[in-house]
């Protein structure tokens, strides 16, 4: 059995009156992501992870924000092109596990939505994907609501 593991972290500055997207799932707050895309910190760090573990760069390697075809896309679309990727090299999903750093809003009210999102996406059971929030308490650029950072883990099978 080949198994390979990769890690993926990501960050981007919050501003106000921008869309807050986490796992594919937008969240009530008075700020959002600044980036290219639509932002979602953590699914760029699920991307990297999965990239990493095929040694196959980053997401910025893949998708760079200098073009222009993926300016506000939606990253879960990112993410299924990653996806279809680890498939095409005949490797299979077997966990996730994404830690999500900010001090507002509180996620955990969000959590099991994005789980179940993420379960769709990944084509793997729920029970496999584990979305986690943290504060770092008010230390940071993410204690001082400048940003968020995520970071992600995942484990690839091919028998």
């Amino acid at each position: 059995m080949d198994i390979r593991i990769g890690h993926g972290f990501d960050v981007h500055a919050l501003a106000d009156g921008l869309r807050l997207v986490l796992c594919g799932v937008e969240i009530p707050h008075t700020k959002g992501c600044v980036a290219h895309s639509d932002g979602d910190v953590a699914i760029h760090a699920i991307c990297d992870s999965l990239l990493g573990a095929l040694a196959l760069g980053d997401i910025g390697k893949l998708f760079p924000d200098s073009d222009p075809k993926y300016k506000g896309i939606d990253s879960m679309k990112l993410l299924q092109v990653v996806i279809d990727i680890v498939r095409s090299k005949g490797y299979k999903i077997s966990n996730v596990d994404c830690t999500i750093a900010m001090q507002r809003p509180k996620l955990r009210p969000h959590i099991d939505t994005m789980r179940e999102r993420l379960s769709v996406t990944l084509g793997i059971d729920v029970d496999r994907v584990s979305v986690k929030a943290t504060t770092t308490e008010h230390l940071g650029f993410e204690g001082r609501e400048e940003g968020v950072s995520a970071t992600a883990v995942t484990l690839l099978v091919r028998d």
